[in-house]
């Protein structure tokens, strides 16, 4: 892979990094009155039948891809000079810290900016999804939809390759409809909370305490293996594939009881939640078709230098074509990098 910008975070004074509504109708009411005819007496009420509106029918949602298409054919010629790009622009798979060029707010009409809101809703798991990627609706540091970035690169309409690449504070993802068939997300992915990881405060303290029941189900001996002093770094360099045959750090999922392998599945369905089910099963099907979950290794880093009582400070899922590094302390930092690679050699480990 390769990147031109790392994400830069603030707050821990590194620099590893970084309307179109369519409403459906209430229904009709009707009513109608029986008058007094001929012989009915005159002191006779008339009588109303109301009919009750016809129960209201949710707006189908739209796919991503389609938002994206309807985006890009509302864009006037000056909104694509700031956030339309060629598709191989190196930004593309780049890992951002915030926007890199115009906002939302500053580029966007409001019903540009609805539909916008659409398309990350659309890539995430419903309402629960959105607001663990949006950090409870404030995009972190951010601090509102409006002050992130969406851009286009290339061309979704015509079935020409295209991605959508949304960031903000601790937040990068993408769309692509499949463009490159064998990168999951489209490209890396990028994402954090300013809180310490583990304070329930933080949107993704839920990983943290998953994670931490995989490390209390293991035994002394697989600890020993799983647990690795020192830190494996942040930024795109820390999501590079190792070689084909490269022995991976920490335990390996073969060496994992039943049980435990279990405990690990249901681990991945958690760090994967926020994102939609075809994406997640792309992820999926991507570490089957790389070797499977035998092949996937857990690493429990602890700082060399720590002063803290913390066992670990990052935890890696790490295999052939995997690497989902994520970083507890001082706050959350995830890089995620998942891609189909070459059949993997017999395993070493």
């Amino acid at each position: 892979m390769q990147e031109t910008q790392k994400p830069y975070c603030p707050e821990c004074n590194d620099s590893e990094g970084l309307d179109r509504r369519n409403f459906i109708g209430a229904g009709v009411s009707a009513v109608v009155a029986v008058g007094a005819l001929g012989s009915v007496p005159a002191t006779l009420r008339a009588q109303q039948i109301v009919v009750q509106p016809a129960p209201q029918q949710p707006r189908p949602a739209k796919p991503a891809e389609a938002l994206i298409r309807e985006l890009y054919t509302t864009l006037n010629d000056e909104q694509r000079r700031a956030v339309v790009f060629p598709w191989d622009d190196a930004r593309r798979r780049g890992m951002f810290n915030a926007a890199f060029g115009a906002n939302i707010g500053r580029t966007y009409t409001a019903a540009q900016q609805d539909l916008t809101q659409r398309i990350l809703r659309a890539i995430s798991s419903g309402e629960e999804g959105y607001t663990k990627l949006s950090r409870n609706g404030t995009f972190d540091q951010s601090g509102a939809f409006n002050n992130c970035g969406a851009y286009i690169f290339g061309d979704p309409t015509n079935n020409r390759q295209f991605a959508w690449v949304f960031c903000g504070h601790h937040l990068t993802v993408r769309c692509d409809g499949n463009s490159e068939p064998n990168a999951a997300f489209g490209g890396p992915v990028y994402y954090g909370h300013s809180p310490d990881g583990y304070s329930n405060r933080n949107c993704f303290y839920y990983q943290t305490r998953a994670v931490l029941s995989v490390f209390d189900a293991l035994n002394e001996n697989q600890r020993r293996t799983a647990v690795v002093v020192g830190s494996p770094g942040e930024g795109p360099q820390s999501i590079a594939f190792r070689p084909q045959g490269q022995a991976h750090p920490g335990l390996a999922g073969r060496d994992l009881t039943a049980d435990q392998r279990r405990l690990v599945e249901s681990v991945m369905r958690e760090v994967l939640s926020p994102y939609r089910r075809e994406d997640t099963d792309e992820v999926m099907q991507i570490v089957r078709e790389n070797g499977g979950m035998d092949r996937i290794h857990l690493a429990f880093y602890r700082d060399r230098n720590a002063n803290d009582n913390s066992r670990w400070h990052f935890w890696r899922l790490e295999g052939p074509g995997f690497v989902w590094n994520y970083r507890v302390l001082p706050h959350v930092h995830t890089y995620v990098n998942i891609a189909k690679i070459e059949a993997p050699a017999a395993p070493r480990g």
